[in-house]
């Protein structure tokens, strides 16, 4: 235990960190409690509650077709009806997680009761904001620094975007998603780096596959248009572990597998089930002709504006300095750009979760613009940098905390 709890794991930067964390979790109880009320729940999460529900009960796997439906308080989705009653682009992982905060409840409440219980609900995706968090803190002190952390954090606690995501506060439940794209990136490169230690590396990575096969396990369960991740993955591995190829490769593989199984799992390990789930699933909804309508990149921006007034004011300087400063051209900066930029493109080609889509790209700017600042930082102008960002994240900050504050 005392080499756990040593100064290294537990110091200075991590005290910052917990109390930004914590700060984003006083923000999202703010929002929970003033925003949202008990009856404050829509009928397309009250519809994911009960299907979870149903299959924690031992009944019909969620997002399936099932006669206890014509029972239920609230009816399928369009979507789900015109796809014989199976959800085209969720895994019944993604109903499991929306039932999870009343799992305790399940055999005891009755079903037209959900609506009694909105907060908890939404207690899953608090946690998922707050494991988000601390993984983006994670990833950009080791990419950057302590300076890259702090920054990170600080545009993530204080994002409208994830706020309103973590709480279901008019937003989709994506940010589940959105945790399992960035672990699934980031844990990637992390396993491709270690293949370069003189270790037995396919069992010492034992750890980082668990992750890796979870990281994919939830994303793709969450969304299916995520299904992209596995190649994507898998080109990282092999850019990085350019001399361990075959080792990265079976890796890849072994952590694959073990997300097919979780997956598997959330089919209640029924074959015909999972197997007609997948026919019927759209993995990849791409609509070309979007990319010629003007609406779209007003969208995109609107997205992005919903990131945070520092990252519409700090994303251009970045990519000036990135494109111009050929220092910041490496590879930390460039793969959370690259990824924000394939998230993006996939959000303006598949409209049916493109809002999903653009908050995954969300936490990879957070980590590419923390990059570009942390570099900027090393120069000989480092304390007008320093000033400079202080002055942006505090004032990002403080309007935050008073829109909250109109809140309710």
């Amino acid at each position: 235990m005392g080499k756990f709890l040593t100064r290294e794991r537990f110091g200075h930067p991590q005290v910052i960190a917990a109390a930004l964390l914590l700060a984003f979790l006083g923000q999202c109880s703010w929002l929970l409690v003033r925003g949202t009320q008990p009856l404050d729940i829509d009928s397309a999460q009250l519809f994911r509650v009960e299907e979870g529900l149903r299959q924690l009960r031992g009944g019909a796997v969620a997002g399936t077709p099932s006669d206890e439906r014509l029972e239920a308080a609230t009816q399928p989705p369009p979507e789900i009806e015109r796809n014989n009653g199976y959800d085209p682009s969720h895994s019944p992982l993604w109903y499991l997680i929306a039932a999870a905060g009343l799992s305790r409840w399940s055999g005891a409440m009755r079903m037209n009761s959900l609506s009694y219980w909105g907060w908890l609900a939404r207690l899953p995706y608090i946690a998922f904001g707050l494991l988000l968090g601390a993984s983006l803190w994670y990833v950009a002190r080791r990419l950057y620094g302590n300076a890259g952390g702090y920054v990170a954090l600080t545009l993530y606690c204080f994002s409208p975007a994830v706020l309103r995501a973590a709480t279901l506060w008019g937003a989709p439940p994506d940010i589940g998603a959105a945790w399992g794209t960035f672990g699934a990136i980031f844990t990637a490169i992390a396993v491709a780096h270690t293949l370069y230690a003189p270790r037995e590396v396919i069992l010492w990575n034992w750890r980082r596959i668990l992750l890796l096969g979870l990281s994919l396990a939830l994303a793709v369960g969450c969304e299916f248009s995520l299904v992209i991740l596995l190649p994507l993955t898998l080109v990282f591995m092999l850019y990085v572990a350019h001399t361990r190829r075959m080792a990265a490769l079976t890796i890849w593989a072994a952590a694959t597998i073990l997300g097919a199984l979780l997956l598997y799992a959330a089919y209640a390990f029924r074959t015909t089930v999972l197997w007609q789930g997948l026919h019927h699933a759209q993995f990849l909804q791409v609509k070309w002709q979007a990319f010629a309508m003007r609406d779209a990149y007003r969208q995109v921006l609107a997205q992005l504006a919903q990131g945070g007034p520092s990252l519409l004011l700090m994303l251009p300087v970045s990519l000036i300095i990135f494109l111009s400063w050929p220092r910041a051209r490496y590879f930390g900066n460039t793969t959370p750009l690259l990824v924000a930029l394939l998230c993006l493109i996939l959000g303006l080609a598949e409209p049916h979760s493109g809002a999903g889509l653009f908050l995954l790209s969300i936490p990879f700017l957070f980590v590419f613009v923390a990059g570009i600042m942390a570099d900027l930082l090393e120069t000989p102008q480092r304390s007008v940098v320093l000033a400079c960002i202080w002055a942006v994240l505090s004032a990002n900050a403080v309007a935050n905390l008073v829109q909250l504050a109109r809140v309710g």
